[in-house]
């Protein structure tokens, strides 16, 4: 599995490496998910237990089977909220800020580690991951900033730019419109996808914010790497619907269902922190190559 890791891989081969690393290396890379995340979901089934949700609810109306599911759906929906349950929320956002970059880089740690045919324990793992916590929380601030700055901006220049082109035209301005939404969108799935390596390059290459060795691993590979990310999101999302879908069904809006919800989060988050490793690892090892390439020809040349 290791020479796989140690050169350039396609499409295909990165899914298959990201699956295969996975399930090979399932227990450890879940266990750190587990420990470093894991009591934040304690946590939040605490305060919602604390706030008034009920542990395990099933709600019945006296009909059958499908309209006690449907309403279990509508309470889910309706389910009403007060001032503690959004304080804990709150709390709970701001610790997984501070939990998932640890995991993350553990695993991707973990992944390089196999990369190299090193082993590795879980503690060892974390541990390092903890001796890049400052460098990785700042540029992942500064990151989420960047995000959120391109976002507004670009809903802002294409509310503004629909409003001009409608009022010139309704039917041609409406097509304008979503042509110029759908190359906005691929304007902001480039630029954030060209400095999503930063994660990487903190962790493994000691260089924060790692915005600018980023930009420079990912040159000539964007779209593919931007297919990559929406392959990964839709498989995680849709293992996350189809399972809350169906507990959600049978439990309406309860603690366990959060519970579960929360945990299988871990699941999908294991599955895109891999994927997001062996995609890093893999540009690192073309850009390696290229930089000896280049020392080659320098040579020759000289």
């Amino acid at each position: 599995m290791n020479n796989q890791l140690n050169k350039p891989k396609g499409f295909g081969e990165i899914l298959d490496q990201t699956f295969r690393i996975s399930k090979y290396r399932f227990k450890d890379f879940f266990m750190i998910l587990l420990i470093l995340v894991g009591p934040v979901y304690i946590l939040q089934a605490i305060i919602d237990l604390a706030t008034g949700k009920n542990f395990l609810r099933q709600e019945s109306t006296g009909g059958t089977w499908y309209e006690n599911m449907l309403n279990n759906f509508e309470l889910a929906e309706v389910s009403s909220t007060n001032l503690a349950a959004d304080i804990g929320f709150a709390i709970v956002s701001l610790l997984v800020l501070f939990t998932y970059p640890v995991a993350q880089a553990a695993i991707l740690i973990g992944v390089n580690h196999i990369k190299q045919n090193r082993e590795f324990t879980i503690g060892s793992l974390i541990k390092q991951a903890m001796g890049r916590f400052f460098p990785m929380i700042g540029s992942t601030i500064v990151y989420i900033l960047i995000a959120i700055g391109i976002f507004f901006g670009l809903i802002f220049i294409s509310v503004f730019a629909s409003m001009i082109f409608i009022m010139l035209d309704f039917v041609i301005g409406l097509i304008l419109s979503i042509v110029l939404g759908i190359f906005l969108f691929l304007v902001g799935a480039f630029l954030l996808t060209r400095w999503s390596f930063y994660f990487g390059s903190v962790v493994m290459d000691r260089n924060s914010p790692g915005l600018t060795r980023s930009w420079r691993l990912s040159k000539g590979r964007t779209f593919r790497l931007i297919g990559l990310y929406l392959i990964f999101i839709f498989i995680t999302f849709s293992i996350a619907v189809s399972l809350q879908f169906s507990f959600q069904a049978i439990l309406g809006d309860s603690v366990l269902l959060g519970l579960i919800v929360s945990f299988t989060t871990l699941l999908t988050t294991l599955i895109m922190a891999v994927g997001y490793a062996v995609m890093y690892l893999d540009l690192k090892v073309r850009h390696d190559a290229d930089d000896l390439r280049d020392l080659i020809d320098d040579y020759h040349i000289g």
